[in-house]
């Protein structure tokens, strides 16, 4: 094989790795602190250092990487920075869950011993989704790879911690906190999934302590009754004016308790009369601050009644709400159980019902921060892309609550506090000697860890040195763009964004692009239980990356999930295959050429109107699709470059090239061998942030390249945008549509595809008559066309028997007489048609149920709707080829 020959089949696998190999080896992926090229840069969301890599992880990565090539090709200086996150819950179940297998656990070994046991693990394991997003083709600055528990990052979160501690905008006090039982710590609001269940709605008789009567109010949570501390009814509602004053008796606990009255019972909720408990709800909790009630906690971290619970100490909860229904039955003070619809909040990581739980807690002030995060999105000074996000990153900053940042766990950033026994608490870089208030030196360090969150916000900056003033950060923040999963907008776009403004008083990016989910081909989420779980890396085994990226660009429609399926990957694999035999056709047809520095310019003189109309159609799609990626909108990108390549390049400029390419040496095939290798060398630029390997393999046998200084396709410039010639581009133009029109009416009428057929086109000017005629060798060839004809539009009589379309101004038609049974054609058209007509029937009876609409879920109603409007537009072809048929019948009777 010749140094500028490709195999005869694509084959992606030994492809992909040895260029992955070669662009490491050679550092390509390295951005350079020192150059004087415009900065581009961005940070990769960190993916758990415990997981692998998903459909998420896929797309995520792959749109950053089409970014970091594009930008590369155009001069850039670009820094993609890697890294991991140390996912304290998930990681410390992982190993939990290992030492269980081993007959131990965490605090046999103990907290130093644990942790040894972790970095261990990560040591072994913690690598894994870095190699898989190398798969993906991720041309990170390895060298500059991060993780949130390093050195440099673990210093600045104690530096974070320690200003904002002093500043006043950090503080340790009691809350109602979301607790798992299961994994023993506090979560944040945002790691609370919530899902609607079928419940219960009890209503309890609470007694006055007058005797004069009772009171009744309806729970959803019996079990946290014996911790009531009042009953809350409304001061608006008539029913209760009568109470003030009053006391009523907490059932089978016995004690008095005030009858209250605030404003936020809500009077249309059950009986209008609202248990207060304090310790078990939020809501219950800021009630008791404004009436100065105690508090009383019934439930301890297991989720088990404690002993302020009296006979039911030591039940589990669910065990417990049982037995106090039995026994409220029991005593007469159940009026009644309704079914009921209830929020649960699960644990993101464990899926156990958590429990709102009174603790102290540290917690960050979010309020001062949020207001200049919403300021800068205000100013335009940090985008979200698309801009319907913008509504939600408000909506969640304006109703901001503090933010709860202390875990009950052992894997994580120890939050550097110490306490004395004196009572003072001491908060340091560093861990103190001594009490600076009363001198002793007995100092206990805060037990609790940070949130894996609060690392994460500061990854923006802590990434590139901070707090040191490094060249990086002097030169790359801000970063240019996040590119992030809209699912994360508040744990941590939101969240960087305060943090990137309070500590470096600059937004950390200048554009946040938030993508949609992953589904399957009907919308629906994957999920194991459903089974439609696509793996990434089972999908690059089988398709190869670039096929497998090339899909997920296409399909990256902004604001809109991406719909994928097997079948829809394997189409773009024929589209690298495509480019492949097109490639492989060019170099064999190159083998005799060398590019010349000046090469193009020469080309008006001996080039064909062909050459003349791909240049052209290429500068074009260039300004597109260099357009599409300034605007993130990569799907329209991937189309303009799927549909030049395949339809214009491949079907069209190489089958118009071939007569001069196979014909002897002169400089008209010199000229368009000129143009046929700026235009594949071109295609292979735009090809490349898309499909890096196969777009690598096919530069590094093209003419030219190696001798060029450019070792890589990764330092090729990004083709120029260069001038229209619309004479040539409407002239192809016409050929096209005057092909199509035939092709079409060959498809529409069922005329075998290997007879030759009898075209006719009546020009309606001389302009078109020439152009058909100039071109009749190749709309022969490529319509299979045996008796061709052009004429003009005279007032000549309409071909009998003929289907018609148009090109332009030209009418076309091909004489089916012989061609076609009509009779035959007819019959199968009109079984066709009642087929579709059915099957419109049945998806309109659908839709037209309000049952269906309302509750089916929103993808299968937006499936049913695409299925209506594709069934009608194939009705619509279908009723306009039988009226053909059957008009063409009655003019041969």
């Amino acid at each position: 094989m010749s140094t500028h020959e490709l195999s005869k089949v694509y084959e992606p696998h030994e492809v992909e790795a040895r260029w992955y190999r070669y662009w490491e080896e050679r550092g390509l992926f390295r951005a350079d602190s020192t150059s004087r090229a415009k900065p581009y840069s961005l940070v990769i969301p960190p993916p758990n250092v415990t997981g692998s890599l998903h459909m998420g992880h896929a797309l995520n990565n792959t749109l950053q990487d089409i970014l970091c090539r594009f930008r590369r090709m155009q001069g850039y200086n670009v820094l993609w920075v890697p890294g991991t996150d140390h996912a304290g819950i998930a990681t410390q179940n992982v190993v939990e869950r290992q030492l269980a297998r081993e007959g131990t656990d965490r605090h046999q070994l103990g907290r130093e011993a644990f942790i040894e046991r972790v970095w261990q693990w990560k040591k072994e394991y913690g690598g894994r989704i870095i190699g898989q997003l190398k798969r993906l083709g991720c041309s990170c600055d390895w060298s500059r790879e991060r993780f949130t528990m390093d050195e440099g990052l673990s210093r600045a979160v104690r530096e974070v911690f320690v200003r904002l501690y002093d500043e006043g905008l950090i503080y340790r006090g009691d809350y109602i906190i979301n607790w798992c039982p299961r994994c023993l710590t506090a979560l944040a609001d945002l790691e609370v999934e919530h899902e609607s269940r079928p419940g219960h709605l009890w209503h309890i008789r609470y007694p006055l302590e007058d005797g004069s009567g009772s009171l009744v109010v309806a729970t959803t949570r019996p079990e946290t009754m014996l911790g009531d501390t009042a009953v809350a009814v409304n001061p608006t509602d008539a029913r209760y004016a009568g109470l003030r004053g009053k006391r009523a008796i907490l059932p089978l606990m016995g004690r008095a308790i005030p009858i209250i009255f605030d404003d936020y019972v809500d009077v249309t909720f059950g009986t209008g009369a609202l248990k207060v408990t304090p310790a078990h709800d939020l809501n219950d909790f800021e009630i008791s601050l404004r009436h100065q009630l105690p508090i009383v906690s019934v439930m301890d971290e297991h989720g088990r009644l404690s002993d302020a619970a009296g006979a039911y100490a030591g039940l589990d909860r669910f065990e417990a709400r049982e037995r106090i229904v039995e026994d409220l039955q029991t005593q007469g003070l159940l009026e009644k159980i309704e079914d009921y619809t209830v929020a649960f909040g699960h644990c993101y990581r464990c899926k156990t019902i958590v429990e709102p739980r009174l603790s102290k807690q540290w917690f960050v002030r979010t309020k001062p921060l949020a207001e200049p995060a919403l300021q800068a999105v205000a100013e335009g000074r940090t985008r979200i892309v698309p801009a319907g996000w913008e509504k939600t990153y408000n909506e969640w900053l304006n109703n901001i609550r503090d933010w709860c940042i202390s875990r009950q766990i052992w894997w994580g950033h120890r939050i550097p506090a110490w306490y004395c026994e004196c009572g003072e608490v001491v908060v340091a870089r560093q861990a103190p000697n001594v009490c600076p208030k009363c001198g002793g030196g007995k100092l206990t360090q805060e037990t609790d860890v940070l949130d894996t969150w609060f690392s994460s916000a500061l990854w923006p900056f802590s990434t590139l040195g901070w707090p040191d003033e490094t060249p990086e950060l002097r030169l790359f923040y801000p970063t240019s763009i996040l590119v992030t999963a809209f699912d994360i907008l508040f744990f941590w776009v939101a969240r960087m964004m305060m943090m990137g403004l309070h500590f470096m008083g600059e937004v950390p990016f200048h554009e946040a692009y938030i993508h949609a989910l992953v589904r399957d081909a009907e919308g629906q989420k994957m999920s194991k239980s459903k089974g439609n779980v696509i793996d990434p890396l089972s999908v690059i085994d089988v398709f190869g990356t670039d096929s497998f990226r090339f899909t997920l660009a296409a399909f990256a429609v902004q604001g809109r999930d991406v719909r994928l399926s097997e079948e829809r990957i394997g189409g773009y694999r024929n589209f690298i295959n495509k480019v492949w035999n097109a490639a492989r056709f060019s170099l064999m047809n190159l083998a005799d050429f060398e590019p010349q520095a000046a090469e193009l310019e020469a080309v008006p003189q001996a080039a064909s109107l062909y050459d003349r109309w791909i240049l052209s159609r290429l500068g074009e799609v260039t300004a597109e699709i260099e357009r599409a990626l300034e605007e993130l909108r990569f799907n329209e990108a991937a189309s303009a470059l799927y549909q030049f390549t395949w339809h214009e390049f491949c079907d069209w400029y190489l089958e118009l090239a071939k007569p001069i390419l196979y014909g002897e040496p002169s400089p008209q095939r010199r000229a368009t061998q000129a143009v046929l290798h700026e235009t594949l060398s071109s295609v292979l630029r735009l090809l490349h942030p898309f499909a890096p390997f196969v777009s690598e393999e096919i530069w590094q046998k093209l003419p030219g390249t190696s001798e060029s200084g450019r070792e890589s396709i990764m330092l090729a410039h990004w083709p120029e945008k260069r001038g229209r010639d619309v004479a040539a581009e409407a002239e192809i133009n016409l050929l096209q549509q005057a092909v199509a029109a035939v092709r079409n009416i060959r498809a529409e009428m069922n005329v075998n595809p290997g007879l030759e057929i009898e075209a006719i086109f009546i020009a309606g000017s001389e302009g078109s008559r020439a152009t058909l005629t100039r071109h009749e060798a190749v709309a022969r060839k490529l319509a299979r066309i045996g008796r061709y004809e052009v004429a003009m539009h005279d007032g000549r009589p309409r071909p009998r028997q003929a289907a018609a379309g148009f090109a332009g101004d030209v009418e076309v038609f091909v004489p089916l007489a012989g061609l076609v049974d009509l009779a035959e054609e007819e019959g199968r058209l009109a079984k066709e048609l009642a087929k579709a007509e059915k099957e419109l029937s049945i998806v309109r009876s659908k839709l037209a149920k309000e049952d269906f609409v309302a509750r089916a879920p929103a993808e299968v109603v937006e499936g049913a709707r695409a299925k209506e409007a594709e069934v009608s537009t194939r009705l619509a072809k279908l009723k306009e080829s039988l009226a053909r048929i059957q008009f063409m019948r009655r003019e041969g009777s």
